[in-house]
């Protein structure tokens, strides 16, 4: 296995190192532009880890530091926070209840928490799953520095987010409007179905068939358990560690820890059929209406004229995503340690994607 080391600017008195592995059928992949896309890394990017997978070849890169403090590198094993991530493992084992006849898809909401949710709304199990369900959440501000910091290890009760008796922001069914609340209520109608924690229908359904050893459902642990690197907000010139934090709030919409290789590994069975029947899938891979860019856990993305479905999610100090084109030939997983958490996505990831998958 061929191995090189560039190196590149200096990050907080400690050289920035890249590193690729590639092998040697790894002829259909653009190595120089995975490579160039690394390399500077952006200012606003701590570390990065890479994963590129798939037919047309194989390669894995790092940049930056995993530790601000001692200068080592990303590891290249390294868990970290996958954030909305969750969301498509919530929605494959909600489907896998679909498909063993437990819920049903186009059902309403209501029918499974009749208690939760007052008589009348109409929104079902799809329009929870595909962001058009108009649910109301609480105006929780997460991702702002100082109400983080406040609350990190904070513990919150699933479906504490949600205003279960306000009116829909709209009729379900006529938007499509990104957020975590549908995924909040999609984890309370697991639990409610199955009479367990909704994590156990995850380990259930998917880790422990597909064998993912280094994916975390942590409730409220609040530490990243393994090697991984750090997350940090930069204040006024200070590295402020922000690894530690309880995910309750975010609990079914956003919670779990992973790594490249499982999240890959979880991806390629997703796609290739061996967690969910055709059927179920199909629905997963369904747009509500044209321009609409979300399915029911995956989200829809053309690249370079090349249609992608994966997920994208991030956590203060973490922004992460996976995507992979249908016929699982290129596929890529990447997680970046961000500076500033609420901030948009580094431009970084979109280099990646170019890079990798088309």
């Amino acid at each position: 296995m061929q191995r090189r080391t560039l190196l590149g600017a200096a990050f907080a008195g400690t050289a920035l190192a890249l590193t690729g592995r590639v092998p040697a059928y790894a002829q259909g992949v653009n190595e120089t532009a995975l490579a160039a896309a690394l390399d500077p890394l952006d200012p606003a990017v701590s570390g990065a880890l890479v994963r590129v997978e798939g037919s047309a070849g194989r390669w894995c890169g790092r940049a930056g530091v995993g530790d601000v403090r001692s200068g080592s590198p990303v590891p290249w094993d390294a868990r970290f926070r996958i954030g909305s991530m969750t969301k498509a493992f919530t929605a494959t084992v909600m489907l896998q209840l679909v498909a063993a006849g437990l819920v049903e898809l186009d059902a309403p909401v209501r029918r499974y928490l009749p208690d939760r949710l007052p008589e009348g709304y109409p929104g079902t199990i799809r329009q929870l799953l595909d962001y058009t369900s108009g649910l109301r959440a609480r105006e929780i501000p997460h991702k702002d520095r100082d109400w983080f910091l406040e609350h990190r290890f904070d513990t919150f009760e699933p479906g504490y987010q949600v205003l279960w008796n306000e009116e829909p922001l709209f009729t379900p069914g006529d938007k499509q409007v990104y957020g975590n609340v549908s995924y909040i209520v999609a984890g309370l109608v697991i639990e409610r179905v199955t009479g367990r924690p909704y994590a156990d229908a995850i380990r259930r359904g998917i880790l422990r068939p597909l064998g993912l050893r280094h994916t975390y459902l942590p409730g409220t642990h609040t530490a990243i358990p393994g090697p991984h690197a750090h997350g940090y907000e930069l204040i006024d010139g200070e590295y402020v560690d922000v690894t530690r934090a309880n995910p309750s709030l975010q609990w079914a919409a956003a919670e779990m820890i992973s790594t490249t290789a499982d999240l890959d590994r979880f991806l390629t069975a997703l796609l290739g059929g061996r967690l969910l029947p055709r059927r179920e899938l199909t629905a997963m891979l369904t747009v509500p209406f044209d321009k609409a860019v979300y399915g029911c856990g995956l989200s829809r993305l053309i690249v370079g004229g090349v249609e992608i479905w994966g997920k994208s999610g991030d956590r203060p100090g973490y922004n992460n995503g996976m995507g992979a084109t249908l016929d699982l030939s290129r596929r890529m997983v990447y997680s970046l340690n961000t500076l500033k958490m609420g901030g948009d996505t580094p431009a970084l990831a979109g280099r990646l994607l170019m890079a990798a998958l088309t």
